[in-house]
C-alpha cells in the first residue's frame, strides 16, 4: 500500500510539472509571429507546409517539439485510466486536452493559433512514449499491485454474466422429465395401496381349527350310531321270521 501511494504521488507530481512546462511553451504570446501564423483546419496542411517552405533542421524542431509535448501523455496517463481500453483512453484524452490547449491558444493568446496538425502531432507522440515505456511500467504497477492485494485505481469489477434462456435441448429434456414423473406417480401410489392391502390381509386372526378329540368323538358317535341301528334291523328280522314259519305249522 505504501508503495502505491508512493508511485502514484510522484507520476501525480510528473504530470503537474509537465502541465506547467506545456504552458509555458504553448500559451507563451508570440507578437512577432501575429501576422505570419494562421489558423489550420486541413489535416496535413502544415505538415506539408514544413516538408516544402522550412528547412530539415527547421521541419524536425517543429515537428519534433509536437511529438515530444505528447510523450508525456503516454508515459503518465495510464496509471490514471482504468485497465480495459487502456491505449485508446490514453489516445483520446490526450487528444482531447491537446485540442483545448490548441483553441486556447487561437482564441486567446497572441501571436499563436489554432492547428490541428499539431494535435494530431502531440496524439502520435503520447502513442509514441504509451509503445515504448508507458506500457512496460503501468503493466508492472498493476502487477505488483495486484500481487500484493491492493488493486489500483483503474481496477474494475467483473460484470455479471445476464442468465442465459434455456435451450430447446433443455426444455425438452425438462418436460420428458416432469412427464416421467407424472407418470411415475400414480403407480408408486397402486404400489403403496396393495402394500397396506396385503399388510391388513396378514394381521387378521385366523379362524381355530376344531380340536382332533371332538373330532373323534363325533365320527365315533356316528359310527356307533350307526351300527346300534344295524343290530336293532337284525333282531327285529330274526323275530318276525320266527313268527312266521310257527304260523306255517
Amino acid at each position: 500500500m505504501l508503495v502505491r501511494g508512493a508511485v502514484l504521488t510522484v507520476v501525480l507530481l510528473g504530470l503537474v510539472a509537465f502541465s506547467v512546462l506545456l504552458a509555458k511553451v504553448t500559451l507563451t504570446p508570440s507578437p512577432a509571429s501575429e501576422d505570419l501564423v494562421t489558423a489550420n483546419l486541413r489535416p496535413g496542411r502544415s505538415l506539408r507546409q514544413y516538408a516544402e517552405d522550412y528547412t530539415f533542421l527547421a521541419a524536425c524542431k517543429q515537428a519534433g517539439g509536437n511529438l515530444l509535448l505528447g510523450v508525456p501523455f503516454g508515459l503518465l496517463l495510464p496509471f490514471f485510466v482504468p485497465r480495459r481500453l487502456r491505449m485508446i483512453r490514453t489516445t483520446l484524452l490526450t487528444a482531447v486536452a491537446m485540442a483545448v490547449v490548441e483553441l486556447i491558444q487561437g482564441a486567446l493568446v497572441e501571436g499563436r493559433a489554432f492547428d490541428v496538425d499539431d494535435v494530431i502531432l502531440n496524439t502520435a507522440g503520447a502513442l509514441l512514449g504509451y509503445f515504448v515505456l508507458g506500457r512496460r511500467i503501468s503493466h508492472r504497477y498493476y502487477t505488483y499491485t495486484d500481487a500484493s492485494g491492493s488493486p489500483g485505481p483503474s481496477a474494475e469489477k467483473p460484470e455479471a454474466e445476464p442468465k442465459r434462456a434455456p435451450g430447446p435441448a433443455a426444455r425438452t429434456k425438462a418436460a420428458a422429465t416432469k412427464a416421467a414423473a407424472t407418470k411415475a406417480a400414480p403407480t408408486k401410489a397402486a404400489r403403496a395401496k396393495a402394500a397396506r392391502t396385503k399388510a391388513g390381509q396378514r394381521d387378521r386372526p385366523k379362524p381355530a381349527a376344531p380340536a382332533p378329540a371332538q373330532k373323534r368323538g363325533a365320527r365315533t358317535g356316528r359310527t356307533d350310531g350307526a351300527a346300534s341301528g344295524g343290530r336293532r334291523a337284525t333282531g327285529s328280522g330274526a323275530v318276525r321270521s320266527l313268527f312266521d314259519r310257527l304260523r306255517g305249522r
